[in-house]
């Protein structure tokens, strides 16, 4: 693998793992504010 296929692979997996990380935090926003609905009722 040249340096810039391996440059290329990096970000393209840095670009992955922060969009899952980001759908993660998601998931975890939705859960907290569904919890807290369900308490207040």
């Amino acid at each position: 693998m040249t340096p810039e296929e391996e440059k290329e692979f990096t970000r393209r997996r840095k670009a992955r793992n922060l969009a899952l990380g980001l759908l993660l935090l998601g998931f975890v926003v939705l859960f907290y504010m569904i919890t807290i609905v369900r308490m207040t009722d």
